[in-house]
């Protein structure tokens, strides 16, 4: 059986090895949702969370013995850029630009081992701003397949 899914770890450290931006303040979900549950947000920045953020089955291929599905997985990338007296988050965009940047050019076009597509921008927002912080989000989608021998 190989379900190759949730790449979570693989776009954990290709940011940490590609957006030097980012040393030392990568961190998981559980952290973000820890942070979210307190009303808090990382005092140290810039800080990005790598999340699952969803998978979307496609086309069934059946073979003799095999099972073989077309999926598309999303992760997002939670940036927080904290800007000291920048209350309204007026600065924050001038400091998050090249992150989102660096992030986009770290991810976009690159595929995890034993993939057979590549990670696309799918889409990015703004989550919101507070204590001078400016939260922001990117969205990227990969083309993979689940192959399952019954």
């Amino acid at each position: 059986m190989t379900v190759a899914l949730f790449r979570i770890e693989d776009v954990f450290a290709r940011l940490k090895d590609r957006v030097t931006d980012l040393a030392g303040r990568i961190d998981t979900a559980s952290a973000f949702a820890r942070l979210v549950e307190r009303g808090q947000l990382p005092q140290q920045t810039p800080a990005a969370f790598v999340l699952p953020a969803s998978i979307s089955g496609g086309k069934v291929q059946l073979a003799s013995g095999l099972f073989r599905q077309e999926v598309i997985e999303t992760v997002s990338i939670v940036l927080c850029v904290r800007v000291a007296g920048d209350a309204r988050g007026d600065r924050s965009i001038d400091e998050i630009t090249p992150l989102l940047r660096s992030v986009v050019g770290a991810i976009c076009g690159w595929a995890p081992a034993n993939c057979p597509g590549q990670f696309l921008l799918s889409s990015g927002q703004l989550a919101g701003t507070q204590d001078s912080c400016l939260v922001y989000q990117l969205d990227f989608a990969l083309d993979d397949q689940l192959r399952i021998t019954p």
